[in-house]
């Protein structure tokens, strides 16, 4: 992996996420405050989505934009060796 993929960027990326969620500005014709639950797109919870139902496309996302899962490691064995997996087996595994 490059240093365009590694952990400290996906760290910054997840917390720019939670950055941009908790953005709150208001409609400049009605005075309403708007949140990213207003404009997000919610296929599973179209009427009163909160933001975990905000669909996020992002990398982050392998790691259910958690931040601790994407520090965990886990042992791992193929019988004749023992190692460490971490955040880039499971984004190989998942990709």
């Amino acid at each position: 992996f490059s240093g365009v993929l590694s952990a400290e960027v996906l760290r910054a990326l997840l917390e720019l996420q939670e950055e941009l969620a908790a953005i709150k500005v208001r409609a400049p014709t009605s005075g309403k405050e708007v949140t990213l639950r207003d404009v997000c797109y919610a296929p599973l919870n179209p009427r009163e989505p909160t933001l975990d139902d905000c669909c996020v496309n992002s990398v982050t996302q392998y790691f259910q934009n958690n931040g601790t899962r994407l520090a965990m490691t886990a042992a791992q064995s193929d019988g004749k060796k023992t190692g460490t997996a971490d955040w880039r087996d499971h984004l190989i595994y998942c990709v």
